[in-house]
């Protein structure tokens, strides 16, 4: 694969699917999801911050860029141009890349509470939200 494939993206695709997998982050990490749990495991004080920076929506937003942007490269370099393949795509991309990663990290991070708990949040919510990104990359590409 070459950085060729850049231009052979359909980047509003990639946008789209970014925001998706972004606007996910926002219901999965929401009170009424796993927004509790995952604040017990990870220590923070259940009251809401009083001042909220921008950062906070910046980084999330820019990180499913960056992942969406590889899955994009991915999918185009092995001819995935299907929704189940998309899903496929974005599962094996979750499962074999953000899933260990989260758990590695979560297993060695004595400073939570609950880190596997912490980590399984975390690690479920990048699986579900690559499996959306390939399966809107992979019926608009």
């Amino acid at each position: 694969m070459s950085l060729t494939v850049l231009g052979d993206l359909n980047w509003l695709a990639v946008v789209v699917a970014a925001i998706a997998y972004f606007a996910l982050g926002m219901v999965w990490y929401a009170e009424y999801a796993f927004g509790r749990v995952w604040q017990r495991a990870s220590g923070w004080d259940l009251s809401p911050p009083e001042k909220v920076g921008v950062a906070i929506l910046v980084v999330p937003l820019a990180t499913c860029f960056v992942l969406t942007l590889v899955t994009a490269m991915i999918g185009a370099a092995s001819g995935t141009d299907t929704i189940m393949e998309g899903i496929l795509l974005g599962l094996v991309i979750g499962v074999g890349i953000a899933l260990p990663v989260r758990f590695v990290t979560g297993s060695y991070d004595m400073t939570k509470p609950a880190p596997l708990t912490f980590a399984a949040i975390g690690a479920g919510y990048h699986v579900v939200g690559l499996a959306l990104a390939g399966a809107i990359l992979g019926q608009w590409t």
